[in-house]
């Protein structure tokens, strides 16, 4: 059964797509099996990964409208990257067509070939609140939160905590916060640090990563269409994602009890 992670935050700019391609990327050099599903109909994970689509290829969001595996599946497609699938957006999706249902990709991720077919799953999701991240949230095992470290990017991040304990008390009991993960961050800087502490307070000191440090290599490995380790596997922001994905091997290894993932909610 493949763990599912939810990438979020309702502020755009907070580093989502960056933080779900890079840890797609290193899963996938670990020999996991890996599907990244694109729900933000900007559609920068195809971009990020170097992946030629057109409005005419399925799409996750066109799934949505046939609330079915098949077209789930359909819509997936191999990226240049050994082991690393991508579910593509539609960046014409209109959000107030997916259909009032908070469960529609859940249901559609346990069809028993597509927990066969991956080891790990991770969702990138609009900044926006509506059914597309409930659906994500839903779906999820985990939550992660990118987030800038200033004071509107931390009040982004206690707005979708609401949101995710409301979904963890109601559609989604299984659902647990894996960690909220500092972007661009630099200690020496002492609002970085205000806001790291704040947040600490909030949600506890554990649940903060060590974050990601500013890299222009990340915007250019964007732009060239590759992961960080690809384009330039000896930068800082590559030694970032992968001290980040070294930590979540720990938490999310199949050893990990039940009990122990109790101790984690959020």
């Amino acid at each position: 059964m493949p763990e599912i992670i939810v990438v979020t935050n309702r502020k755009g700019g907070s580093g989502k797509t960056t933080t779900a391609i890079n840890l797609a990327a290193e899963f996938a050099a670990r020999d996991h099996r890996v599907l990244l599903i694109d729900l933000d109909t900007q559609g920068h994970c195809a971009i990020g990964l170097g992946v030629q689509r057109d409005d005419s290829q399925p799409s996750v969001h066109g799934f949505f409208l046939e609330r079915s595996a098949e077209a789930l599946r359909a819509a997936i497609v191999t990226t240049p990257y050994k082991r690393l699938d991508l579910a593509p957006a539609d960046t014409e999706f209109e959000h107030d067509r997916t259909p009032h249902e908070d469960d529609i990709l859940r249901n559609a991720l346990a069809a028993p070939d597509l927990q066969a077919r991956y080891d790990r799953i991770l969702i990138d999701c609009p900044p926006s609140l509506d059914r597309l991240l409930l659906n994500a949230l839903t779906a999820a095992n985990w939550a992660m939160i990118p987030f800038l470290p200033h004071p509107l990017a931390a009040e982004g991040a206690r707005a979708l905590a609401r949101v995710f304990f409301r979904v963890a008390m109601s559609t989604n009991a299984e659902l647990r916060l894996l960690g909220l993960l500092p972007i661009m961050l630099d200690r020496r800087i002492g609002q970085h640090k205000r806001v790291l502490e704040q947040l600490g307070s909030q949600f506890g000191p554990e649940r903060i990563f060590n974050g990601i440090r500013n890299d222009i290599k990340l915007a250019e490995a964007f732009a060239a269409g590759q992961p960080v380790r690809n384009h330039a596997p000896r930068s800082r922001g590559r030694a970032d994602y992968r001290a980040l994905t070294d930590l979540l091997e720990e938490r999310l290894a199949p050893a990990f009890s039940d009990g122990e993932k109790g101790d984690n909610r959020a």
